[in-house]
């Protein structure tokens, strides 16, 4: 099975976040290969992402869909968390959408919808490029035509794509209050784990990315709520159905 991903040389690629995962369906199911099958790569140990790569079609040309990810808090260095998308470079994927479940801090923002990334900020205290001077350009990590595509496809399909910057802590506990008011100050939009270090790798092997939150409950203190990770992932799912409709569209 792994040789059937290599084979097929998919030049685009999608990552599921948490709850995502069923996205993968829309685009059919041609083959899976779990990612602790794949040198380098291992299983993930968070509830919600399945750990394997699934290749599918799309108007007859192949894709790449990672249903779950690996992240920092799970002990793993950047260089670790990364080496799915080295691995997805390596098979001919040129271009990349980072999908995640997010918490909204933005007033005009609602929980189930859509955020698409224009930019980050990685509060998470590394990098995958640690280790040499590797002095990449990161004034456009998100593709600005890829942003466009996704907006037009969003129109099409009449569903409401919000846009904002999006906040990367190290996890795996959510934020307080305070730290919630500290990123409306420095100007993040919604909050997670995960997605900032693949897009810098990706940008670094000068790939094409475009980033998609989906909103899975209010940030910390903006709402009488508890956090709870199951609850990130029902909402996920429950909304798993736009997503598969709007990234379809677009690509």
């Amino acid at each position: 099975m792994l040789a059937a991903l290599q084979n097929a040389r998919p030049e685009t690629a999608i990552v599921l976040g948490s709850g995502l995962g069923a996205v993968a369906e829309a685009f059919g199911i041609e083959c899976e290969v779990p990612y602790d099958q794949v040198p380098g790569l291992s299983a993930s140990t968070v509830p919600g992402h399945a750990g394997r790569f699934v290749l599918g079609r799309q108007n007859g040309k192949p894709i790449l869909l990672a249903q779950g990810r690996r992240h920092l808090y799970e002990g793993l260095t950047a260089h670790e968390v990364t080496a799915s998308i080295r691995f997805m470079h390596e098979i001919g994927v040129r271009r990349v959408v980072l999908t995640n479940a997010a918490g909204a801090i933005h007033d005009s923002f609602h929980v189930g919808g859509l955020m698409l990334i224009t930019d980050h900020l990685n509060l998470q205290g590394t990098t995958p490029l640690l280790g040499g001077p590797h002095f990449h350009d990161m004034s456009e990590v998100y593709s600005l035509t890829l942003r466009e595509r996704l907006l037009v496809a969003a129109r099409e399909q009449h569903l409401t794509l919000h846009q904002g910057v999006y906040a990367a802590l190290l996890g795996p506990q959510y934020e307080t209050p305070a730290e919630i008011r500290m990123l409306r100050t420095l100007g993040a939009d919604a909050v997670g784990m995960s997605t900032v270090p693949e897009a810098i790798q990706a940008r670094a092997l000068g790939m094409e990315v475009a980033g998609i939150s989906m909103l899975t409950n209010w940030a910390a203190g903006l709402k009488a709520q508890t956090l709870h990770h199951a609850e990130v992932v029902e909402v996920g799912k429950a909304a798993s159905a736009d997503l598969a409709k709007l990234l379809k569209a677009a690509l």
